[in-house]
């Protein structure tokens, strides 16, 4: 699951990305020292507790189910706060020595930033590393290093294209298989009808995984890193699949065959649910998604795969995922690790929570392969079965790896991305802008940054 599953506003990642400039640089001074701190959790007779931080929708459930199947293990679980509100707790409580829980939830892209600062523990010294063959690879890898484990995956957001079917029988439309097929269907659309859109561009920050995602697709990756090998970091936001991306939905804005309203505001749920977007580019997560901002448009949306940028291909992006971490502070790492490996894992009741209320994409390989999941009809979709264009787009998914200054890196790319559509910056430039300032960024914080 993503923060962004929900999308609000993220004016508090702003906030954040100022405190976190302000101590990267003595972080990473300090990075290959000890870590440590005082722990939490309890001790003394009867099963050890061990206190989760976690947003999933529906977790109660999920927190019941794992306490009733172990004995000596139970969890206490505490909503922090969703996303950047949560991770703002954490690095306090992290930088104070005391305070942070057990086991956290993370986002992927959050997981190089948290690891920097050695506030996670390494659970492959405790049998994590017997779950790798559990995942999807692209996944556990984001996850790991090497032997190392910071992390144990639980959900993701394959990408796929949400269509109207309705719309795209009225207007005669064809389902696109390439980007290129795309473009011409959303000309035919605007041209037919000029008050309707192929979709809505994701311009704002509430968007910007969702545009790397479509730049994961395209084969670009902007970052080469591995927290074994500190200082040293490739940047490369600027490469050509990067650019053929970003110019391709300028194109579109520009010819304003989309639309550009911010994600996660009214207009944007009210274009989802009236018919002015005919598509949605969402992720695995966004069936829920979909089904609880347009309620009203059930039975008329199918899944289609995502557009190829080559006929025939079947290159992948994904946007969103979350997994579970242990702190440096847990005084009881080897039950942590076991949370953290168990409270989804592989437990098919768990599973069916997560998929049935919570609308989570699985990352675990035999539940993500099940005949329950890729078989699994959705109503609001015509009771298609989504999950047999979201499966093998989720394990068709290439490695990324993702910066540990993410939160800079998105906020610098929504910005240059804002120039653009104000038509204060060239699309062509917008890449290379976003280059020259998170490699400057990186530099003066201590990274060795290679292009």
């Amino acid at each position: 699951m993503s923060s962004t599953r929900r999308p609000t506003s993220r004016s508090v990642r702003r906030t954040a990305v100022a405190a976190t400039s302000a101590a990267l640089a003595g972080v990473l001074l300090a990075a290959c020292g000890s870590g440590g701190g005082s722990g939490s959790g309890t001790t003394g007779s009867g099963p050890v507790h061990i206190k989760v931080w976690a947003w999933y929708p529906q977790f109660k459930q999920v927190v019941a189910e794992f306490n009733k199947t172990h004995k000596d293990v139970q969890v206490d679980w505490v909503q922090a706060g969703v996303g950047q509100d949560e991770y703002t707790k954490l690095k306090t409580a992290l930088k104070a020595g005391q305070g942070a829980p057990d086991v956290v939830m993370l986002e992927f892209q959050e997981l190089p930033t948290i690891q920097l600062t050695k506030g996670l523990l390494d659970m492959g010294k405790y049998g994590a590393n017997a779950d790798k063959g559990n995942y999807v690879d692209w996944a556990w890898k984001q996850a790991s290093d090497g032997e190392h484990v910071y992390a144990i995956p639980v959900d993701g957001g394959p990408m796929a294209m949400m269509y109207r079917a309705d719309l795209f029988k009225k207007y005669n439309l064809k389902v696109p298989t390439t980007w290129a097929e795309y473009k011409e269907e959303a000309a035919k659309l605007h041209k037919a009808d000029p008050n309707a859109y192929m979709t809505d561009f994701g311009s704002d920050e509430t968007a910007a995984g969702w545009r790397q995602g479509l730049t994961w697709q395209a084969g670009s990756r902007p970052y080469t890193y591995s927290a074994s090998k500190l200082p040293d970091i490739g940047v490369k936001l600027n490469d050509d699949n990067a650019k053929k991306v970003y110019e391709y939905w300028g194109d579109l804005v520009k010819n304003k065959l989309v639309d550009t309203q911010s994600y996660a505001t009214t207009d944007f749920y009210n274009g989802l649910s009236t018919g002015k977007y005919a598509t949605y580019i969402a992720a695995g997560w966004g069936p829920g998604y979909l089904s609880s901002v347009a309620k009203k448009t059930a039975g008329k949306w199918r899944v289609a795969p995502l557009p190829q940028w080559t006929a025939g291909g079947n290159d992948q992006g994904d946007w969103g995922g979350s997994s579970f971490s242990v702190t440096s502070q847990t005084q009881h790492p080897k039950e942590a690790t076991e949370v953290a490996r168990e409270l989804f894992g592989t437990s098919d009741a768990a599973w069916k929570i997560g998929i049935d209320q919570a609308y989570l994409f699985p990352l675990a390989t035999p539940t993500l392969n099940s005949e329950y999941f890729k078989d699994k009809k959705y109503d609001f979709f015509g009771g298609q079965q989504i999950n047999k264009v979201f499966v093998p787009a989720a394990n068709g998914i290439g490695a990324f790896d993702w910066s540990p200054f993410q939160d800079f890196a998105y906020n610098t790319d929504t910005s240059e991305v804002g120039k653009a559509l104000q038509g204060q910056t060239a699309w062509s430039a917008v890449n290379d802008n976003v280059q020259d300032q998170i490699t400057s960024y990186a530099a003066k914080q201590g990274f060795k940054v290679s292009k």
